[in-house]
């Protein structure tokens, strides 16, 4: 089911890994069109983003969502949705160009961090211009999470 932000959204959707495989250098809210049996299977958690990327296709100037499963809404019967099929996604004219343009440079990328209902109860997604991050990188996250953990154990044992 939905899992509550911290201030008052529901997430419906979180790409975890997304902070383990890039760097973050910029996010923004973006809109996203869906059919009404995508809503409803979005409201009962029946997403995944993780494998999603965000691109363009070669004969528009728009910004799509690519791969992100929303699964089949079983009541919806014939007026059903493609899992995966590619969604558009609403961004003021100047964020889409700025990010397409940052695009164009090598190693950057724009993935798709969460997805979630506003206070308005519209579907919103959390995107972010990115850069991947090589192994190194990812070795020494892990190496500062696990020194992270293991002074909180230390400091614990250290005040009884």
């Amino acid at each position: 089911m939905s899992r509550k932000l911290d201030n008052n959204f529901k997430v419906a959707a979180k790409n975890k890994k997304a902070k383990f495989n890039y760097e973050i250098l910029e996010t923004l809210e973006a809109g996203i069109i869906l059919t009404g049996s995508e809503v409803k299977s979005l409201r009962a958690g029946r997403v995944s983003i993780n494998e999603a990327f965000i691109g363009s296709k070669s004969d528009t100037n728009d910004l799509f969502l690519f791969n992100a499963d929303i699964s089949i809404y079983n009541q919806a019967s014939y007026n059903n949705h493609e899992p995966r099929r590619p969604r558009i996604l609403l961004l003021h004219k100047i964020q889409r160009n700025r990010f397409l343009n940052a695009i164009q440079k090598k190693g950057m990328t724009i993935v798709p961090l969460t997805m979630y209902f506003n206070h308005n109860g519209l579907i919103k997604i959390s995107i972010a211009l990115a850069k991947g991050k090589n192994v190194v990188d990812k070795r020494e996250a892990i190496k500062t999470r696990d020194w992270n953990l293991e002074k909180v154990r230390v400091l614990k044992n250290f005040n009884k």
